[in-house]
């Protein structure tokens, strides 16, 4: 286990406020505009300002588990045992609905036993832990969108299944894979689907995780707020994998 109090660990401070605007929204079209991805980019629509309507949700915390120097990288998994899954995660500005060319969307979350690198135990598991594993960042293309191939989480005490984000723009690509400077400009949290978190938490290595779970309706910082509040469009099964999609709506002033 890694020590926490090592400084090669560099944590940024926990948000106290959960009520900020500036965070994922949904983007509706006044008529049949919308936006649309198929895995490999084909039949890929723009957003189109004119008719779109972005809806802000609030920020949600950092939570206590964020490590600064994620590695820039499409693929999180580092051979983590659990359900594949792939998200497409589309960046835009709120105000026009335009696509964020190159702004990085980073992302950690937990194990399937509910442990975060860096801090592995904290959930009652005990496993090797390098700090690095589940998080990372990806640049969006100039549609907006940044893939990235992750597992589904697993839970921890007193949380539902969630996944982190944050979104920078103008960063700086550095020598060791990192990133530096730049803009924070959202600090959020994805969810899914109650119904699809029950059929994982059934199977394995996800069973194995005897600490009660969570339900999306009992967490307290999901809220019920639909894809307002971070709820991604998920598909998918348990032998297949999943794939999800969400749009972030980011407050560029």
């Amino acid at each position: 286990m890694t020590d926490n109090n090592d400084p090669l660990i560099r944590r940024r401070t926990v948000l106290l406020g959960t009520g900020a605007t500036a965070a994922a929204l949904t983007v509706a079209a006044a008529g049949t505009n919308k936006l649309t991805t198929t895995e490999n980019g084909a039949g890929r629509t723009a957003p189109v300002a004119a008719t779109a309507v972005c809806t802000l949700t609030k920020e949600l915390t950092e939570g206590p588990y964020y490590l600064d120097g994620a590695l820039v990288r499409a693929d999180l998994t580092e051979g983590k045992p659990g359900i594949p899954l792939k998200l497409t995660l589309t960046v835009v500005d709120n105000s026009t609905c335009a696509p964020l060319n190159r702004a990085l969307v980073e992302l950690w979350h937990s194990d399937a036993l509910g442990e975060y690198s860096g801090f592995v135990g904290n959930n009652g598991h005990q496993e090797p832990d390098n700090g690095t594993f589940l998080r990372g960042g990806v640049l969006t293309g100039s549609d907006g969108i940044a893939r990235i191939t992750t597992i589904y989480p697993g839970w921890y005490r007193g949380r539902c299944i969630h996944f982190h984000a944050k979104v920078h723009t103008n960063v700086t690509l550095t020598s060791d894979g990192s990133f530096s400077g730049g803009q924070e400009l959202h600090t959020g949290q994805l969810f899914v689907d109650e119904a699809i978190t029950a059929a994982v938490a059934r199977v394995s290595p996800y069973s194995t995780n005897t600490v009660p779970r969570t339900t999306l309706a009992q967490d307290g910082i999901y809220g019920n707020g639909g894809a307002a509040a971070g709820l991604m469009t998920v598909t998918g099964s348990t032998t297949a994998g999943y794939t999800g999609s969400l749009t972030l709506g980011i407050d560029q002033s």
